[in-house]
Protein backbone atom coordinates (compact mmCIF):
# COMPACT_ATOMS: atom_id res chain seq x y z
CA UNK A 1 0.00 0.00 0.00
CA UNK A 2 1.66 3.31 -0.89
CA UNK A 3 0.95 6.30 1.08
CA UNK A 4 -1.32 7.83 -1.98
CA UNK A 5 -3.50 5.12 -1.64
CA UNK A 6 -3.52 4.50 2.01
CA UNK A 7 -6.27 7.33 2.64
CA UNK A 8 -9.23 5.62 0.43
CA UNK A 9 -10.21 3.82 -2.96
CA UNK A 10 -10.12 7.30 -5.13
CA UNK A 11 -6.60 7.85 -5.64
CA UNK A 12 -5.72 11.68 -4.55
CA UNK A 13 -2.95 12.10 -7.12
CA UNK A 14 -0.77 9.53 -9.60
CA UNK A 15 2.22 8.16 -8.07
CA UNK A 16 5.34 10.11 -8.92
CA UNK A 17 7.61 8.60 -11.71
CA UNK A 18 9.82 5.70 -10.64
CA UNK A 19 7.20 4.68 -8.03
CA UNK A 20 5.86 5.76 -4.35
CA UNK A 21 8.84 5.92 -1.54
CA UNK A 22 9.68 2.47 -0.85
CA UNK A 23 9.23 1.22 2.27
CA UNK A 24 6.89 3.35 3.62
CA UNK A 25 5.09 2.03 6.97
CA UNK A 26 2.06 0.38 6.77
CA UNK A 27 -0.97 2.45 8.63
CA UNK A 28 -2.77 0.50 11.17
CA UNK A 29 -6.39 -0.38 10.86
CA UNK A 30 -8.93 2.38 11.46
CA UNK A 31 -11.64 1.89 14.07
CA UNK A 32 -14.95 1.77 12.66
CA UNK A 33 -16.84 5.39 14.52
CA UNK A 34 -20.08 3.82 14.67
CA UNK A 35 -20.29 5.24 18.18
CA UNK A 36 -19.91 9.03 16.66
CA UNK A 37 -23.85 10.14 15.62
CA UNK A 38 -23.62 11.09 12.26
CA UNK A 39 -25.21 14.26 11.69
CA UNK A 40 -24.30 17.77 11.15
CA UNK A 41 -21.22 18.83 13.66
CA UNK A 42 -19.93 21.90 15.14
CA UNK A 43 -16.60 22.40 13.55
CA UNK A 44 -14.12 25.14 14.54
CA UNK A 45 -11.77 26.33 11.19
CA UNK A 46 -8.83 27.69 12.15
CA UNK A 47 -6.62 28.97 9.44
CA UNK A 48 -5.20 32.12 7.28
CA UNK A 49 -7.76 34.39 5.07
CA UNK A 50 -7.04 36.68 2.04
CA UNK A 51 -5.44 39.20 2.14
CA UNK A 52 -3.52 37.79 0.39
CA UNK A 53 -5.13 35.03 -1.92
CA UNK A 54 -2.90 32.52 -1.08
CA UNK A 55 -3.03 28.97 -1.24
CA UNK A 56 -3.98 27.89 2.04
CA UNK A 57 -6.31 30.84 2.72
CA UNK A 58 -8.63 30.34 -0.46
CA UNK A 59 -8.79 26.86 0.72
CA UNK A 60 -9.88 27.69 4.19
CA UNK A 61 -12.40 30.50 2.54
CA UNK A 62 -13.72 27.86 0.52
CA UNK A 63 -14.18 24.69 3.35
CA UNK A 64 -15.75 26.86 5.49
CA UNK A 65 -18.42 27.85 2.47
CA UNK A 66 -18.93 24.44 1.67
CA UNK A 67 -19.16 22.71 5.03
CA UNK A 68 -21.77 25.57 6.12
CA UNK A 69 -23.31 24.61 2.55
CA UNK A 70 -23.95 21.03 3.95
CA UNK A 71 -25.24 22.24 7.04
CA UNK A 72 -22.31 22.00 9.57
CA UNK A 73 -22.20 24.79 12.14
CA UNK A 74 -18.57 25.96 11.44
CA UNK A 75 -16.84 28.88 13.47
CA UNK A 76 -13.79 30.37 11.71
CA UNK A 77 -10.89 31.68 13.90
CA UNK A 78 -8.41 33.42 11.90
CA UNK A 79 -4.57 33.34 12.40
CA UNK A 80 -3.99 36.41 10.03
CA UNK A 81 -6.21 38.71 11.75
CA UNK A 82 -5.53 42.23 11.07
CA UNK A 83 -3.04 44.33 13.56
CA UNK A 84 -4.90 46.21 16.29
CA UNK A 85 -3.77 48.55 16.80
CA UNK A 86 -2.37 48.74 12.75
CA UNK A 87 1.17 50.32 13.75
CA UNK A 88 2.06 47.17 15.99
CA UNK A 89 2.20 45.55 12.62
CA UNK A 90 5.31 47.08 11.42
CA UNK A 91 7.34 46.37 15.03
CA UNK A 92 8.50 42.56 14.66
CA UNK A 93 8.40 41.46 17.92
CA UNK A 94 5.73 43.69 19.28
CA UNK A 95 3.27 42.57 15.92
CA UNK A 96 3.64 38.78 17.22
CA UNK A 97 1.91 39.41 20.42
CA UNK A 98 -0.53 41.63 19.56
CA UNK A 99 -2.03 38.88 16.85
CA UNK A 100 -1.00 35.80 18.99
CA UNK A 101 -2.73 36.51 22.66
CA UNK A 102 -6.52 37.37 20.92
CA UNK A 103 -6.01 34.40 18.48
CA UNK A 104 -5.15 31.98 21.28
CA UNK A 105 -7.74 33.74 23.47
CA UNK A 106 -10.43 33.10 20.49
CA UNK A 107 -9.02 29.44 20.03
CA UNK A 108 -9.62 28.97 23.48
CA UNK A 109 -13.21 30.32 23.43
CA UNK A 110 -13.67 28.43 20.53
CA UNK A 111 -12.61 24.69 21.55
CA UNK A 112 -15.08 25.28 24.63
CA UNK A 113 -18.02 25.13 22.44
CA UNK A 114 -17.21 22.89 19.37
CA UNK A 115 -16.94 19.31 18.56
CA UNK A 116 -13.86 19.53 16.46
CA UNK A 117 -11.16 21.96 15.69
CA UNK A 118 -9.71 21.73 12.27
CA UNK A 119 -6.72 23.68 11.79
CA UNK A 120 -4.50 24.40 8.45
CA UNK A 121 -1.02 24.36 9.16
CA UNK A 122 2.62 25.32 7.63
CA UNK A 123 6.38 25.31 8.36
CA UNK A 124 8.46 27.38 10.31
CA UNK A 125 7.21 30.09 12.16
CA UNK A 126 3.81 29.34 11.50
CA UNK A 127 3.81 25.89 12.76
CA UNK A 128 4.90 27.00 16.31
CA UNK A 129 2.90 29.96 17.06
CA UNK A 130 -0.51 29.31 15.44
CA UNK A 131 -0.74 25.43 14.85
CA UNK A 132 0.95 24.07 18.21
CA UNK A 133 -0.34 26.26 20.76
CA UNK A 134 -3.78 25.33 19.34
CA UNK A 135 -3.34 21.66 19.98
CA UNK A 136 -2.56 22.09 23.74
CA UNK A 137 -5.44 24.66 24.04
CA UNK A 138 -7.52 22.58 22.54
CA UNK A 139 -6.16 19.40 25.05
CA UNK A 140 -6.46 21.81 27.79
CA UNK A 141 -10.72 22.49 26.79
CA UNK A 142 -10.87 18.18 25.95
CA UNK A 143 -11.59 19.05 22.10
CA UNK A 144 -9.57 16.76 19.39
CA UNK A 145 -7.84 19.01 16.65
CA UNK A 146 -7.30 17.81 13.22
CA UNK A 147 -3.88 19.47 11.94
CA UNK A 148 -4.20 19.79 8.08
CA UNK A 149 -0.13 20.40 7.17
CA UNK A 150 0.17 22.50 4.12
CA UNK A 151 3.45 23.30 3.94
CA UNK A 152 5.60 21.82 0.70
CA UNK A 153 9.26 22.27 3.20
CA UNK A 154 7.82 20.19 5.62
CA UNK A 155 10.37 17.65 4.91
CA UNK A 156 13.22 19.91 5.82
CA UNK A 157 11.33 21.37 8.45
CA UNK A 158 10.59 17.98 10.27
CA UNK A 159 14.57 17.11 9.40
CA UNK A 160 15.61 20.08 11.54
CA UNK A 161 12.56 20.22 14.37
CA UNK A 162 10.92 16.74 14.54
CA UNK A 163 11.76 17.42 18.05
CA UNK A 164 10.00 20.28 18.60
CA UNK A 165 7.43 19.45 16.31
CA UNK A 166 6.61 15.74 17.70
CA UNK A 167 5.13 16.45 21.26
CA UNK A 168 2.48 18.72 20.09
CA UNK A 169 1.34 16.55 16.62
CA UNK A 170 1.37 13.10 18.04
CA UNK A 171 -1.62 14.93 20.68
CA UNK A 172 -3.19 15.66 18.08
CA UNK A 173 -6.81 13.54 16.59
CA UNK A 174 -4.89 13.40 12.85
CA UNK A 175 -2.99 14.97 10.61
CA UNK A 176 -4.34 15.49 7.40
CA UNK A 177 -2.81 15.75 3.93
CA UNK A 178 -3.26 17.36 0.68
CA UNK A 179 -0.91 15.01 -1.33
CA UNK A 180 0.42 11.70 -1.57
CA UNK A 181 4.11 13.70 -1.99
CA UNK A 182 3.49 15.10 2.06
CA UNK A 183 1.48 11.36 3.01
CA UNK A 184 5.16 10.17 2.06
CA UNK A 185 7.32 12.69 3.86
CA UNK A 186 5.35 12.16 6.84
CA UNK A 187 5.73 8.37 7.05
CA UNK A 188 9.29 8.83 6.62
CA UNK A 189 9.17 10.57 9.47
CA UNK A 190 7.28 7.67 11.46
CA UNK A 191 3.55 10.03 11.51
CA UNK A 192 0.24 8.58 10.86
CA UNK A 193 -1.34 10.49 8.18
CA UNK A 194 -4.27 10.64 5.91
CA UNK A 195 -4.55 12.08 2.67
CA UNK A 196 -7.33 14.69 1.98
CA UNK A 197 -7.15 16.34 -1.58
CA UNK A 198 -7.90 19.85 -1.83
CA UNK A 199 -10.93 20.91 -3.73
CA UNK A 200 -10.94 22.83 -7.00
CA UNK A 201 -14.10 24.66 -7.47
CA UNK A 202 -15.27 22.83 -11.17
CA UNK A 203 -17.91 25.95 -11.10
CA UNK A 204 -15.87 29.00 -11.03
CA UNK A 205 -12.46 27.11 -13.06
CA UNK A 206 -13.95 25.86 -16.40
CA UNK A 207 -12.81 25.68 -19.60
CA UNK A 208 -13.24 28.45 -22.37
CA UNK A 209 -14.03 26.81 -26.08
CA UNK A 210 -10.81 27.09 -27.89
CA UNK A 211 -11.67 28.34 -32.16
CA UNK A 212 -8.26 26.90 -33.68
CA UNK A 213 -6.61 29.96 -35.20
CA UNK A 214 -8.60 31.97 -33.05
CA UNK A 215 -5.48 33.86 -31.06
CA UNK A 216 -3.03 35.60 -32.86
CA UNK A 217 -0.45 35.41 -30.11
CA UNK A 218 -0.06 32.96 -27.81
CA UNK A 219 -0.58 34.19 -23.66
CA UNK A 220 1.57 32.79 -21.22
CA UNK A 221 0.11 33.17 -17.19
CA UNK A 222 2.43 32.55 -14.26
CA UNK A 223 0.08 32.20 -10.84
CA UNK A 224 2.22 32.11 -7.82
CA UNK A 225 3.31 34.81 -5.05
CA UNK A 226 6.26 37.02 -5.96
CA UNK A 227 8.72 35.42 -3.36
CA UNK A 228 11.92 33.80 -3.87
CA UNK A 229 10.87 29.75 -3.15
CA UNK A 230 8.60 30.28 -6.59
CA UNK A 231 11.47 31.43 -9.03
CA UNK A 232 9.41 33.65 -11.29
CA UNK A 233 12.85 34.98 -12.07
CA UNK A 234 13.66 31.89 -14.20
CA UNK A 235 10.08 32.16 -15.70
CA UNK A 236 10.87 35.71 -17.29
CA UNK A 237 14.46 34.13 -18.24
CA UNK A 238 11.97 31.17 -20.06
CA UNK A 239 9.68 33.98 -21.34
CA UNK A 240 12.11 35.74 -23.03
CA UNK A 241 13.36 32.59 -25.36
CA UNK A 242 9.83 32.34 -26.22
CA UNK A 243 9.31 35.49 -26.92
CA UNK A 244 12.47 34.98 -29.15
CA UNK A 245 10.54 33.30 -31.71
CA UNK A 246 7.15 34.34 -31.04
CA UNK A 247 7.48 37.95 -30.91
CA UNK A 248 3.63 37.91 -30.43
CA UNK A 249 3.61 36.33 -26.84
CA UNK A 250 2.62 38.01 -23.96
CA UNK A 251 3.12 36.68 -20.29
CA UNK A 252 0.99 37.70 -17.25
CA UNK A 253 2.35 37.28 -13.64
CA UNK A 254 -0.80 37.04 -11.46
CA UNK A 255 0.45 38.19 -7.51
CA UNK A 256 2.15 39.96 -5.80
CA UNK A 257 5.29 39.86 -3.20
CA UNK A 258 8.33 41.22 -1.86
CA UNK A 259 10.11 40.51 -5.35
CA UNK A 260 7.87 42.81 -7.64
CA UNK A 261 10.14 45.58 -8.37
CA UNK A 262 13.55 43.43 -8.97
CA UNK A 263 11.15 41.14 -11.17
CA UNK A 264 10.18 44.16 -13.23
CA UNK A 265 13.88 45.35 -13.15
CA UNK A 266 14.78 42.15 -14.47
CA UNK A 267 12.07 42.36 -17.60
CA UNK A 268 13.29 45.53 -18.50
CA UNK A 269 16.73 44.45 -18.36
CA UNK A 270 15.74 41.42 -20.47
CA UNK A 271 13.91 43.77 -23.13
CA UNK A 272 10.80 41.82 -22.49
CA UNK A 273 8.94 44.62 -19.92
CA UNK A 274 6.47 45.45 -22.85
CA UNK A 275 5.15 42.21 -23.25
CA UNK A 276 4.71 41.28 -19.50
CA UNK A 277 1.54 42.35 -16.99
CA UNK A 278 2.37 42.07 -13.29
CA UNK A 279 -0.95 42.47 -12.23
CA UNK A 280 0.25 42.87 -8.62
CA UNK A 281 -2.36 40.93 -6.08
CA UNK A 282 -5.45 38.77 -7.70
CA UNK A 283 -8.11 37.29 -6.20
CA UNK A 284 -9.10 33.78 -6.89
CA UNK A 285 -12.71 34.48 -8.25
CA UNK A 286 -10.78 37.19 -10.76
CA UNK A 287 -8.20 34.31 -11.49
CA UNK A 288 -11.00 32.39 -13.56
CA UNK A 289 -10.97 34.87 -16.13
CA UNK A 290 -6.73 34.95 -16.22
CA UNK A 291 -7.17 31.38 -16.55
CA UNK A 292 -9.23 30.81 -19.31
CA UNK A 293 -7.31 33.84 -21.48
CA UNK A 294 -4.18 31.72 -21.56
CA UNK A 295 -2.24 28.77 -23.56
CA UNK A 296 0.19 27.47 -21.18
CA UNK A 297 0.08 28.30 -17.24
CA UNK A 298 3.70 28.10 -16.03
CA UNK A 299 4.81 26.91 -12.55
CA UNK A 300 8.39 27.47 -11.99
CA UNK A 301 8.43 26.72 -8.05
CA UNK A 302 11.89 25.60 -6.31
CA UNK A 303 9.89 23.95 -3.48
CA UNK A 304 5.92 22.72 -3.60
CA UNK A 305 3.21 20.61 -2.56
CA UNK A 306 0.30 20.59 -4.36
CA UNK A 307 -0.10 23.67 -6.07
CA UNK A 308 -3.91 24.64 -6.44
CA UNK A 309 -2.48 26.78 -9.61
CA UNK A 310 -1.84 23.81 -11.72
CA UNK A 311 -5.23 22.13 -10.80
CA UNK A 312 -6.95 25.28 -11.15
CA UNK A 313 -5.33 25.82 -14.57
CA UNK A 314 -6.25 21.88 -15.69
CA UNK A 315 -9.58 22.84 -14.61
CA UNK A 316 -9.97 25.87 -16.83
CA UNK A 317 -8.87 23.72 -19.88
CA UNK A 318 -5.23 25.55 -20.09
CA UNK A 319 -1.57 23.17 -20.97
CA UNK A 320 0.61 23.23 -18.03
CA UNK A 321 4.29 23.36 -17.87
CA UNK A 322 5.72 22.87 -14.47
CA UNK A 323 8.79 22.17 -12.29
CA UNK A 324 9.07 18.88 -11.36
CA UNK A 325 10.07 19.31 -7.60
CA UNK A 326 8.03 18.03 -4.52
CA UNK A 327 4.66 17.18 -4.63
CA UNK A 328 4.34 17.84 -8.30
CA UNK A 329 5.14 14.57 -9.67
CA UNK A 330 2.50 13.06 -7.58
CA UNK A 331 -0.46 15.65 -9.02
CA UNK A 332 0.35 15.66 -12.57
CA UNK A 333 2.46 12.90 -14.75
CA UNK A 334 4.87 14.18 -17.47
CA UNK A 335 3.20 13.88 -20.85
CA UNK A 336 0.10 13.05 -20.03
CA UNK A 337 -1.22 15.55 -17.52
CA UNK A 338 1.34 18.49 -18.08
CA UNK A 339 5.04 18.70 -19.12
CA UNK A 340 7.66 18.72 -16.00
CA UNK A 341 11.16 20.10 -16.40
CA UNK A 342 13.89 20.81 -13.86
CA UNK A 343 13.68 23.65 -11.73
CA UNK A 344 15.95 26.82 -11.95
CA UNK A 345 16.14 25.74 -16.05
CA UNK A 346 15.00 28.64 -18.15
CA UNK A 347 16.30 26.90 -21.31
CA UNK A 348 13.80 23.61 -20.59
CA UNK A 349 10.40 25.24 -19.69
CA UNK A 350 11.04 27.69 -22.75
CA UNK A 351 11.77 24.07 -24.58
CA UNK A 352 8.61 22.59 -22.74
CA UNK A 353 6.08 25.70 -24.12
CA UNK A 354 7.91 26.21 -26.91
CA UNK A 355 6.78 22.53 -27.83
CA UNK A 356 3.15 23.30 -26.74
CA UNK A 357 2.97 26.17 -29.30
CA UNK A 358 4.48 24.85 -31.53
CA UNK A 359 2.61 20.87 -31.35
CA UNK A 360 -1.33 21.58 -30.88
CA UNK A 361 -2.08 18.03 -30.96
CA UNK A 362 -0.20 17.24 -27.81
CA UNK A 363 -1.58 20.88 -26.23
CA UNK A 364 -4.80 19.54 -26.73
CA UNK A 365 -4.13 16.23 -25.68
CA UNK A 366 -2.77 17.99 -22.52
CA UNK A 367 -5.46 20.33 -21.87
CA UNK A 368 -8.30 16.81 -22.58
CA UNK A 369 -6.56 14.82 -20.14
CA UNK A 370 -6.27 17.38 -17.07
CA UNK A 371 -9.74 18.10 -17.21
CA UNK A 372 -10.79 14.34 -16.75
CA UNK A 373 -8.07 14.43 -13.95
CA UNK A 374 -9.39 17.41 -11.77
CA UNK A 375 -12.82 15.90 -11.27
CA UNK A 376 -11.26 13.57 -8.81
CA UNK A 377 -10.65 17.25 -6.71
CA UNK A 378 -14.35 18.23 -6.58
CA UNK A 379 -16.32 18.61 -3.03
CA UNK A 380 -18.40 15.42 -4.15
CA UNK A 381 -15.33 13.47 -4.11
CA UNK A 382 -13.52 15.11 -1.31
CA UNK A 383 -16.66 15.34 1.12
CA UNK A 384 -16.90 11.84 2.25
CA UNK A 385 -13.11 11.70 2.99
CA UNK A 386 -13.05 14.80 5.39
CA UNK A 387 -16.29 13.54 7.20
CA UNK A 388 -15.13 10.12 7.99
CA UNK A 389 -11.80 11.81 9.33
CA UNK A 390 -13.99 14.07 11.23
CA UNK A 391 -15.83 10.99 12.79
CA UNK A 392 -12.86 8.63 13.38
CA UNK A 393 -11.61 11.47 15.20
CA UNK A 394 -14.62 11.81 17.24
CA UNK A 395 -14.45 7.94 17.53
CA UNK A 396 -11.23 8.16 19.04
CA UNK A 397 -11.29 11.26 20.99
CA UNK A 398 -14.14 9.42 22.98
CA UNK A 399 -11.83 6.27 23.65
CA UNK A 400 -8.87 8.00 24.52
CA UNK A 401 -9.02 11.96 24.48
CA UNK A 402 -6.56 13.90 22.53
CA UNK A 403 -3.98 11.24 21.29
CA UNK A 404 -2.75 10.99 17.77
CA UNK A 405 -0.02 8.58 17.99
CA UNK A 406 3.20 8.45 15.82
CA UNK A 407 5.10 5.23 14.76
CA UNK A 408 7.95 6.13 16.29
Amino acid sequence: MNAASAAGQIPAQPAPPGGTAAGAPQRPPRAEPADVPAGPLHIGLVGPLPPPPGGMANQTVQLHGLLEQDGHQVELVQMNAPYRPAWAGRIPLLRAGVRLLPYLWRVWQTAGRVQLLHVMANSGWSWHLFSAPVIWVARLRGCPVLINYRGGEADAFLQRARAWIAPSLTRSAALLVPSGYLAAVFDRHGFNNTVIPNVINLERFSAAERQPGAKAAPSILVARHLEPIYDNQSALRAFALVLARHPGASLVVAGSGPEHEALQALAAQLGIAAAVHFTGRVSNAEMAGLYRAADIMLNPSLVDNMPNSVLEALASGVAVVSTNVGGVPYLVQHGETALLVPPADPPAMAAAMLRLLEEPALAGRLRAAGLQMVRQFTWQQVRPRLLAAYQQALANHAGQPGMHRSKA
